[in-house]
């Protein structure tokens, strides 16, 4: 894992806040009401370029000099945004060529947000204009500690194919594969009489009959919008970098799609960023309960399932910020609707954040707004600008983390990772037989591993991935990689063979990094590793009785999709298929290499088969000579200078006992405790081993 540019000394909070909503007689008090509460930092002018370049090449700095000299005054400090994620008009009217478009070419019109594309030259340059005035004249400003590139990049969209796009495409093409020789083969063009005999005839996978574009020409469609979004924020970081004080960040807030954000985290920012709304889960995001309790119109915790992305970034950058932590109701007048956080939540959520590695926490937002498309996205204040709970909830979380101050730094300890790559995650976009294994499978580890109280990370693959990166763990799980490549069969070969457990499940290392099927038995390049061949495979027939699969004498159900798997050099079968027509064939196989062993499921990953799979490898039980916690309660282990700390999270409304078996150090209460301890509605423990 790379190192990081930039860590928190302290556990720091802050808050977004926009100036220009607000009139400047408030700028002062509520400045004070901030510090007041606990919050240290505010982050400011991610949508404001008309503020300081009201016409083109005409700048003004006062109103942000004033804000500025004011927040310098009281002791806060400010990230400053760079505004490029909303043009203004004058640019947009002046050169629509720096409009995105939709799939179909037609370009979006001024308005909204993140409407531009990456790709325009001239809006390249006219980023580099505002960028490099505001680094010029705010770089050496004592206020400023942080500059945040753009705002929530590839979000509103992550598709692009505006004509500078499809120009962009095509260079990307020719520096990629150098001739039309080499991309016509890396496509397969010869099918459907696809052949391409001149550049020009390439465009980007847009509208077609039945979504029939070619899945090799979408693949390379996918690396190259995070190229090109990776491009943008390169390009403003080389500008910050020149005008920054020492000592300040560069960050951006993503996690979007269609971006390889371990990649753009190592080429552009010193800290990772990330937004978080919990309360998504419940109704927005529309994601797979995890567990059904009763609560509230959903009955479900799916609020514990933030816990998954900021695992995500996590594996990106272990100590990273929260930029927006969720603290209210979240949705727009023209679309979404989400409750309204229940009395400990807000605290409760924030607390998540840190226990998967926010050092900060900035808050969304300090007021809601009184107008616009987000004016029912809720702050910390009402439009009425009273005190409330809200605001109550946040100053306690503030003086919660001057209590745990010792676990600023502390490492997230996990036994277990989720093993991710770009490329692979991409195909699982393109390939409908691939991403209904995948995304599926994916939140079911996750699942498991939360209700099982095995900590569990992420592990982000990529072409500079070294063997310790992977060595950090005694158990990997790559649960579908559909492409494989030589070096990356080589580096599980290595992590297996140095004492590491390895878990492969079904439809895997079936394709090349084209996206072509290798002419291999499967699993192709792994075949060696596994000590498995793949017979026949499919997908359950939705006449067939469910597929049931024996480990001895215990019976799991294996659905959606089965490899009838063989065995070879040596590896033992653990587990058979006992129904449907190949009944007896192998389920799962266990191949011993080196001083470690593979792992050959051939099925999708149900939590009853991850159960079981974690018993095996000896995964559960982690905590139980130290407490017994129902499944309904978070366990983050967090390790610092030889101390043991562990965070527990209730995300229910309901009180929850928790029995220790030894006596520990609470730190919130600061007390001894030992037994019994109840942990109320939404409760927080933080205890020192």
């Amino acid at each position: 894992m790379k190192k990081q540019n930039y860590q928190w000394p302290e556990y720091t909070v802050g808050v977004c806040y926009y100036p220009e909503h607000w009139d400047e007689s408030l700028w002062a008090s509520d400045l004070d009401r901030m510090l007041a509460a606990g919050i240290r930092v505010v982050r400011i002018a991610e949508f404001a370029w008309n503020l300081t370049e009201p016409e083109e090449g005409v700048f003004c700095f006062d109103f942000f000099d004033r804000f500025l000299n004011l927040c310098a005054k009281k002791g806060m400090k400010v990230i400053f945004g760079t505004p490029t994620a909303t043009p203004p008009a004058w640019l947009t009217k002046k050169y629509p060529e720096v409009l995105n478009a939709d799939q179909n070419g037609l370009p979006y019109e001024h308005g909204a947000r993140r409407h531009y594309n990456y790709n325009a030259p001239i809006y390249r340059e006219k980023v580099k204009t505002i960028v490099t005035a505001l680094a010029e004249h705010y770089g050496r400003h004592p206020a400023i500690c942080g500059w945040q590139i753009d705002n929530e990049m590839n979000c509103e969209t992550c598709e692009f194919y505006s004509e500078a796009d499809q120009a962009a495409f095509r260079v990307f093409l020719r520096e990629s594969y150098g001739s039309l020789d080499a991309l016509n083969a890396a496509w397969g063009t010869r099918f459907w009489n696809q052949t391409y005999t001149d550049w020009a005839q390439i465009r980007l996978p847009g509208h077609v009959l039945n979504e029939g574009w070619n899945p090799h020409q979408r693949l390379d469609y996918l690396r190259f919008v995070s190229e090109s979004a990776r491009s943008f924020c390169q390009l403003q970081a080389n500008i910050l970098r020149r005008y920054k004080k020492p000592g300040d960040f560069i960050t951006t807030n993503a996690l979007f799609g269609h971006i390889d954000n371990p990649k753009m985290n190592e080429e552009s920012l010193d800290i990772f960023g990330y937004d978080t709304y919990p309360n998504f889960a419940f109704g927005l995001n529309r994601s797979e309960p995890l567990e059904k309790t009763g609560y509230g119109s959903g009955g479900d915790l799916n609020d514990r399932l933030s816990g998954k992305q900021l695992s995500e970034v996590r594996g990106i950058c272990p100590h990273f910020s929260i930029l927006e932590q969720q603290s209210g109701a979240g949705g727009w007048v023209s679309r979404m609707e989400g409750p309204h956080p229940r009395p400990g939540q807000i605290r409760l959520w924030a607390m998540q954040s840190v226990a998967h590695g926010a050092d900060f926490v900035s808050f969304f937002r300090w007021r809601s707004c009184t107008f616009g498309t987000e004016m029912y996205w809720h702050g910390i204040l009402d439009y009425d600008n009273r005190d409330n709970r809200r605001l109550r909830e946040v100053t306690e979380f503030a003086s919660d983390l001057k209590k745990i101050a010792p676990l600023c730094g502390s490492a997230y300890v996990a036994p277990l990772a989720i093993v991710k790559d770009y490329d692979n995650a991409c195909d699982a976009e393109i390939d409908v037989w691939h991403g209904r294994l995948s995304f599926p499978d994916e939140s079911a580890i996750y699942q498991q591993a939360q209700l099982s109280h095995v900590p569990c990370d992420y592990l982000h693959l990529a072409d500079d991935s070294e063997l310790e990166d992977l060595c950090r763990y005694p158990v990997l799980i790559y649960a579908h990689p559909a492409i494989m490549t030589e070096a990356r069969a080589a580096l599980l070969k290595a992590y297996v063979e140095q004492g590491g457990t390895l878990i492969l499940g079904c439809r895997t290392g079936y394709k090349q990094e084209n996206g072509q099927a290798v002419m291999l038995p499967p699993p192709g390049m792994l075949r060696e590793l596994t000590g498995s061949t793949v017979r026949e495979s499919g997908f359950q027939h939705p006449a067939e009785p469910t597929v049931t699969v024996d480990w001895n004498g215990e019976r799991f159900e294996a659905s959606v999709f089965q490899d009838q798997l063989e065995a070879e050099g040596g590896a033992t079968v653990l587990a058979r298929y006992d129904s449907s027509w190949f009944a007896g064939m192998p389920a799962l196989i266990e191949h011993p290499l080196g001083s470690g062993r593979c792992l050959h499921w051939g099925s999708t990953f149900s939590r009853p088969v991850l159960s079981r799979l974690f018993t095996y490898l000896g995964l559960t039980g982690r905590f139980n000579d130290l407490l017994d916690v129902p499944e309904t309660v978070e366990i983050a282990e967090r390790q610092k200078d030889g101390l043991r700390f562990l965070m527990l999270l209730n995300y229910l409304p309901e009180a929850q006992t928790v029995v220790l078996h030894r006596q520990m150090h609470e730190l919130l209460e600061d007390k001894l405790v030992s037994d019994k301890l109840t942990m109320p509605p939404f409760g927080v423990l933080v205890l020192e081993v």
